[in-house]
């Protein structure tokens, strides 16, 4: 019995062994250029910052759509939204967060406070002028708020794509959520520090948001990246202090444009959807487009981005 089981260790060993090698191997070959530039934020430190779309100027008034990213997400997730927007005429600007995608590792914590100045640091850097259309995904609901919040002026308008908020993530209902999603990314970036996503990356599990070639290579190697993975983890693990600094600025001025947009079925899902929808229902110009075919992360990629266009329409004045 002894003899046997050491024989199955022995195999699980090895196998697991030759699943990691295999993995690293292919993702050696796969490391992708990044897209974009990396922009001084001063102190010695840089974002890699992706723009596209026509040059400000080149199609009249339009403000520039910058795009923040959710949990575990980058510049990359916003590859079919920014094709779709440029098709469109806007210019929008995507970035990584410090110690995401392709930019170095910042100073800890990396709470909302952290994120939101480093931000401000890359609007001014990039020589893009305001006021923007602010869009965010998922946890980027609290970094938009306390953006705003924070730099009022530079407000045109906003755009929530199934985002959480502030408000919502203070409560005691959304708390076991919050625990239970850090929980899994602890074990994320693990799994990702020991090399064991790497032979996964070309499967469905390296693009769940269906990209464009450029911004899915990004997409699949970042997805098996320890540094990447831990760093999200880490944003994760301080939802609760986030969301409690951007209730603490001043909330969304309701002469803003406010669009929001949402993935999934909204029968069962009433109360969720309307915490999502609050800050349009406040907002004097509001927009709420539930996408009921489209998952969380789907929302983003080439079958759905036309509804994230057609919100930023909205707030840019040019819809509904």
């Amino acid at each position: 019995m002894l003899k046997f089981l050491g024989r199955a260790v022995a195999g699980f060993a090895l196998f697991l062994v030759s699943f990691v090698a295999v993995g690293g191997l292919m993702s050696a070959a796969g490391h992708p250029a990044p897209r974009g530039k990396m922009v001084d934020i001063g102190e010695g430190r840089q974002l890699r910052l992706v723009c596209e779309g026509p040059a400000q100027g080149a199609t009249g008034d339009r403000p520039v759509v910058w795009l923040e990213a959710g949990a575990f997400g980058f510049a990359a997730d916003w590859g079919a939204t920014q094709e779709a927007l440029t098709k469109a005429g806007w210019r929008s600007c995507a970035y990584d967060r410090a110690g995401m995608g392709f930019s170095p590792p910042g100073p800890a914590p990396r709470d909302g406070l952290a994120i939101v100045s480093d931000f401000e640091k890359l609007v001014a850097a990039s020589g893009e002028r305001g006021p923007f259309i602010v869009v965010g995904h998922s946890m980027a609901g609290l970094r938009l708020r306390e953006y705003a919040g924070r730099n009022p002026d530079k407000i045109a308008g906003l755009v929530l794509v199934d985002a959480a908020t502030a408000d919502a993530s203070e409560t005691e209902a959304f708390k076991p959520f919050i625990q239970a999603f850090a929980t899994a990314s602890r074990w994320a970036a693990r799994g990702a520090s020991l090399g064991l996503y790497k032979p996964l990356v070309y499967t469905s599990l390296g693009d769940k948001i269906g990209l464009p070639p450029a911004a899915k290579a990004e997409k699949r190697w970042a997805f098996a990246n320890g540094r990447h993975n831990r760093t999200a983890a880490a944003e994760v693990e301080l939802w609760s202090e986030s969301a409690r600094q951007a209730v603490a600025v001043p909330a969304y001025d309701p002469a803003w444009p406010v669009a929001v947009v949402t993935a999934g079925p909204v029968q069962g899902r009433e109360k969720r959807k309307a915490m999502q929808s609050a800050p349009a229902e406040r907002s004097a110009h509001g927009y709420v487009d539930h996408v009921e075919a489209a998952t969380h992360t789907r929302l983003l990629g080439e079958q759905f981005a036309g509804h994230i266009v057609k919100a930023v329409e909205f707030v840019g004045g040019r819809g509904g």
